[in-house]
């Protein structure tokens, strides 16, 4: 087993810093004071690659390379040639390189990705590299034998990294069928952890879409590594010892479990949701852990037992759709309050105009980008009773 340590990057949509520090830290892996979009932590290749396999809420994980002082091309490409690209990029590799460059001398990205590329070909046979766009979102088509490097320059100082993730870890291989505005997997398993939610307790879904709450619900209880079924970039690196990859996820099957263990309830009121929904379950293995139902938001039916409901409703993106979303956004409140007492409600909320048509009072847990749009998860307790019926105040005349 190597002993040698890479200085990782754990990238997360900016929100969930705080979430993935707690990952790290249940995993063994020290984080370090978290900034906007994401976490620094020291890992061995054999941490990383349990990294990868086992994160929830982290978009892909990031290996630095190098860094240093670039104010010219010529050191640019001085400097570039000194790094031993060939730990990370086999003979005959697809390279991407996505350039940022911000206050810096070398300001055009294209051209400092074509001078890094050429370090990259010249110090390794058969290498094609080139520049793509740097995505809003830290998204762009899947290429499963390519190899990425992110090279920021920033006040002049170049630091490259190289992506140990391959295709973002939202892309479990699960989700092929999706609704109406799907839910990010590493977004729903973040929620659910910034709510504490530890598979416990039972959950509840009413408008569950393609289902991505409750199966990641599934696989938190019953303790499956979200990534157990997929290959990582950093596989590939001459870094990973011989029989890491066996080895990493031998570890991780010996901890899960056979059943959820609580019950995870699923439905909508769209057919073609409950389908979606129920074939992202047989795809992620967990069909058996999970009831999924066609039905209306008046009509759910959550255990007795006190537990989580989350929701991921519509924003109300057209103007004309605030009237039957007001009346959405009240009817979710008349069902908590008859039919989950002493429940935690949480949703995100794009408009606190419609958080108060829920008549709960709602705390933020956190907030961020979904699409493009801010929200905030807010959660609510349902009392026990209900508010009319509550000790020490008088029935309504």
């Amino acid at each position: 087993m190597t002993t040698t340590r890479h200085e990782c990057w754990a990238v997360v949509t900016p929100g969930f810093e705080a979430v993935a520090a707690n990952e790290l830290g249940a995993l063994g892996l020290a984080p370090q004071a978290h900034e906007p979009g994401g976490v620094p932590f020291s890992a061995t290749a054999d941490e990383l690659l349990r990294a990868n396999i086992s994160l929830r809420s982290v978009s892909r994980v990031l290996v630095r390379v190098a860094e240093f002082r670039a104010r010219a091309f010529h050191e640019l490409e001085r400097l570039s040639r000194a790094v031993e690209w060939a730990a990370f990029v086999a003979p005959g590799t697809h390279v991407r390189l996505r350039v940022t460059c911000r206050k810096s001398r070398l300001y055009h990205s294209d051209a400092v990705a074509e001078r890094v590329g050429h370090a990259i070909e010249r110090a390794v046979a058969g290498v094609k590299a080139e520049g793509i766009a740097a995505a809003a979102d830290d998204d762009f088509p899947a290429d499963p034998d390519a190899q990425l490097f992110v090279v920021r320059l920033n006040h002049d100082v170049c630091t490259i990294s190289a992506d140990s993730s391959g295709d973002l870890l939202h892309r479990r291989g699960y989700r092929l069928a999706t609704a109406k505005a799907p839910l990010r997997e590493t977004t729903a398993a973040g929620v659910l952890l910034a709510l504490g939610w530890d598979g416990t307790t039972p959950l509840l879904d009413p408008m569950c879409g393609s289902g991505t709450f409750a199966i990641e619900a599934a696989l938190i209880a019953r303790n499956i590594a979200p990534g157990i079924a997929r290959h990582f970039a950093c596989e590939r690196w001459r870094t990973m010892p011989a029989g890491a990859s066996e080895r990493i996820r031998a570890a991780a099957r010996l901890g899960e479990r056979d059943g959820a263990g609580v019950p995870l309830l699923s439905s909508d009121r769209d057919a073609g949701a409950i389908a979606a929904a129920t074939s992202n379950a047989a795809r992620a293995g967990v069909t058996a852990d999970i009831e999924l139902r066609q039905c209306a938001l008046s009509s759910v039916q959550p255990p007795v037992a006190p537990g989580l409901m989350v929701v991921n409703p519509p924003y109300g993106d057209r103007p004309g759709d605030r009237g039957a979303l007001r009346d959405l956004y009240a009817q979710l409140g008349n069902v908590a309050r008859a039919t989950c007492a002493g429940w935690t409600v949480a949703f995100l909320s794009a408009d606190r105009a419609f958080e108060r048509q829920v008549g709960l009072p709602f705390a933020e847990v956190l907030s961020f980008r979904n699409g493009g749009i801010p929200v905030r998860v807010v959660k609510a307790t349902v009392p026990s009773v209900p508010r009319e019926r509550a000790p020490g105040r008088p029935r309504p005349a």
